[in-house]
């Protein structure tokens, strides 16, 4: 009895030491990420080295091999992370329900605290696409498709049956065109940048109809 108490008390041990590791490993990958997104936002991505990176992190340019196995491997994983956030976050805007024109709002709402939060990111996104493996790249595309897609389904359905999916899908894409500018542009109070930015897409999005 007592050799199995032992067993599973080791057994425990050792299943939250390897939790630790994953998540330490996790975070660290998140500071990596950031640093990237940070450089390659200011310089692009030919630019900057993965030394470069790791060291604005604080680990060694060998180190950064045991998380990416290049600099376009970090730029397919940071492109699919911000892609997939996107994508899944606007399908549980859709999922939640409500009026059509509500959702819209919300979508926007959602798509802003994005760009407020990972604005160079999204200036990545934007700039190097085109940089990543062409399977990432297929991904990540795909992703964009099915979220520009969701948006033009709560708008066509917002409009009503005045309004193409040609002509959404249009709609969306200069909201977007709009939206994902903002990081570039100059500094605005944060209090108030939500709430314009939101007046001016809903603008884009409605204009004319």
């Amino acid at each position: 009895m007592r050799r199995t108490n032992d067993r599973r008390r080791r057994a425990a041990l050792s299943e939250r030491s390897a939790t630790s590791r994953s998540q330490a490993k996790a975070a660290r990958r998140a500071e990596l990420i950031a640093a990237a997104a940070r450089q390659m936002a200011r310089s692009g991505f030919a630019a900057v080295r993965l030394e470069d990176i790791g060291a604005e992190a604080g680990v060694s340019g060998p180190a950064m091999y045991r998380h990416f196995k290049s600099k376009t491997d970090l730029l397919d994983q940071m492109l699919l992370d911000i892609s997939e956030r996107l994508h899944s976050g606007g399908e549980a805007v859709v999922a939640a329900g409500g009026a059509s024109a509500d959702v819209l709002v919300r979508l926007i709402e959602f798509h802003i605290d994005v760009l407020v939060t990972k604005p160079d990111l999204i200036t990545v996104q934007d700039r190097d696409l085109t940089s990543m493996t062409p399977e990432a790249n297929r991904t990540v595309r795909s992703l964009q498709r099915r979220y520009v897609e969701r948006w033009v389904d709560v708008l066509v359905d917002a409009v009503g049956q005045g309004l193409s999916r040609d002509e959404a899908r249009v709609r969306v894409h200069a909201g977007f065109g709009l939206l994902n500018s903002s990081p570039r542009l100059p500094r605005y109070p944060d209090a108030a940048l939500g709430e314009l930015l939101t007046a001016m897409a809903l603008g884009a999005l409605y204009a004319g109809v």
